[in-house]
């Protein structure tokens, strides 16, 4: 059985938080679109968790690396993957004690050889509000470019901070643009200053991936648009639920496109051709 190991970084103080945090969540969750952790070692300084090997690698991967070996992916696969992993999501919010993920992004989300989808790296998630509160204060972690602005403002974590991290994934599956890029010109190396603006516009083709042209309905990439800029919104009161977020792209993912262009394939037939080979992951 093939598996991927994750090797705790000795040097790491907050390293052995995550590792802990990995082992308390995954130890107890079970759900087809999270990654499933086999098992773990502590042994002396060694940490170590072991994880079932999904093998085409992160979404970060297929969106941003200009390989010619790895076709783009297609619309099809990009809306099944967004699906997948708004369903983990949504799992970790309606589960008995809300838990809040906060490091939702491109790198996390991983991909079988079917490209079915599942949330990975749980050390920085977290326990819900509990009674009356609707939100956990903590200690400011995470990504820069994906974490929520009132968490980066006040330390304030609420369920939709995540309603957030997804949006920016959104946009980033609709873009094949990284969140954030220095090499951009200037005014466009904030994906979401830049973005977010024409998300609200009829036209949308300025800023969709060109290499999913021709893929989608306008209806499709219209309906996307708006739940991008909904997910995106600066108050978490205003965001939608992660299930309501899920049935919108259920919505998005049934308006297939009546005539396939030629040479796209919805199913990537790349899926037998492309491997990727295990990895150590260091926190």
């Amino acid at each position: 059985m093939t598996v991927a190991i994750k090797k705790l970084n000795s040097e790491s103080v907050q390293g052995f938080q995550e590792w802990q945090s990995e082992v308390n969540f995954l130890g107890r969750l079970s759900h087809p679109n999270l990654v499933k952790l086999l098992g773990y070692c502590w042994e002396e300084q060694e940490l170590l968790l072991v994880y079932e090997f999904m093998q085409k690698g992160s979404l970060e991967n297929h969106l941003f690396r200009r390989n010619s070996s790895m076709e783009p992916l297609s619309w099809d696969l990009r809306i099944k993957i967004a699906v997948a992993a708004a369903r983990g999501l949504a799992f970790l919010h309606s589960s008995e004690k809300q838990i809040i993920y906060r490091d939702f992004k491109a790198s996390n989300i991983l991909l079988d050889g079917n490209y079915n989808a599942k949330i990975s790296d749980f050390g920085l998630a977290k326990l819900g509000p509990s009674g009356e509160n609707s939100h956990v204060s903590t200690r400011i972690m995470g990504t820069y470019g994906y974490a929520a602005p009132e968490y980066v403002a006040t330390g304030h974590l609420y369920v939709k901070s995540d309603v957030y991290g997804f949006g920016v994934v959104l946009l980033e599956i609709l873009t094949g643009l990284r969140a954030l890029d220095n090499k951009r010109p200037p005014g466009q190396q904030n994906l979401i200053d830049w973005a977010k603006p024409q998300l609200s516009k009829r036209k949308l083709k300025p800023i969709m991936d060109p290499r999913i042209e021709g893929q989608y309905t306008s209806k499709a990439a219209l309906q996307a648009a708006h739940l991008t800029l909904k997910c995106l919104e600066a108050e978490p009161r205003n965001r939608p639920h992660m299930r309501e977020v899920l049935e919108a792209l259920e919505q998005i993912d049934a308006m297939k496109i009546k005539t396939k262009v030629p040479g796209i394939n919805s199913t990537d037939s790349s899926s037998h051709r492309h491997g990727y080979q295990p990895s150590h992951h260091r926190y």
